[in-house]
């Protein structure tokens, strides 16, 4: 069985690359970051403060979040609704990073992460994939890229989708996040010794995928 794991910070491509591997490789692709996103839209939903441990825990339990693929596609739902559109709104990503910071959190969807990879071919990608989700992975790699290159990716990605955000705005989220994602107290972001480092900043898809492929095991 081959469980891939990718880590990195937002914005560096894991889930462009990891979605191209998964398909070339023919495995399953799942995208942890979208169940966050899942979380912190329900919390934003019920109007209830995505930091507000209390608050987050008053439906954690309570919700049921399913991942289907549908045409070979990754669909989320959450409570029965598909909302693989709705995460992906500029305001969730914030909400996905604050939520993900909460300990019942990350220990209900890392379980279930870990329960799709048991039994499935897999390519994860996220935060803590290296460290937390499959920590005795073989296949363990690092992806990153600057700061400006990603807010350029995650702005022009948010410009071809219709949503109106300037780039600035786009930027100071992006370092915001890498400052959430690094310090936070459970799962921190970070590179473990026996990960890839791989800086994307003026790779092209194709290039990150093959390096990724080239180093697998």
């Amino acid at each position: 069985m081959i469980n891939i794991a990718i880590d990195g910070p937002s914005g560096a491509g894991k889930s462009t690359v990891a979605k191209e591997i998964a398909k070339r490789l023919n495995i399953t692709y799942l995208d942890t970051g979208a169940m966050y996103r899942a979380f912190g839209l329900k919390a934003l939903n019920m109007g209830i403060d995505p930091n507000d441990v209390d608050g987050v825990l008053s439906f954690l339990y309570k919700t049921v979040l399913e991942i289907k693929y549908e045409g070979g596609v990754q669909h989320v739902y959450l409570d029965g609704e598909d909302v693989s559109t709705a995460i992906r709104e500029h305001k969730v990503s914030k909400a996905a990073s604050d939520i993900s910071k909460i300990k019942q959190v990350r220990e209900t969807l890392v379980k279930e992460q870990q329960r799709i990879a048991g039994s499935n071919d897999v390519v994860l990608d996220g935060r803590d994939i290296t460290t937390k989700v499959l920590p005795n992975s073989k296949n363990k790699f690092f992806l990153t890229a600057s700061s400006d290159v990603r807010a350029k990716r995650r702005y022009d990605e948010l410009i071809s989708k219709g949503q109106t955000v300037d780039y600035e705005t786009v930027l100071k989220d992006v370092i915001d996040r890498d400052y959430n994602d690094s310090h936070r107290a459970e799962s921190p972001l970070t590179r473990t010794e026996d990960s890839v480092y791989i800086d994307s900043s003026d790779m092209t898809i194709e290039e990150v995928v093959q390096t990724i492929i080239s180093n697998l095991k």
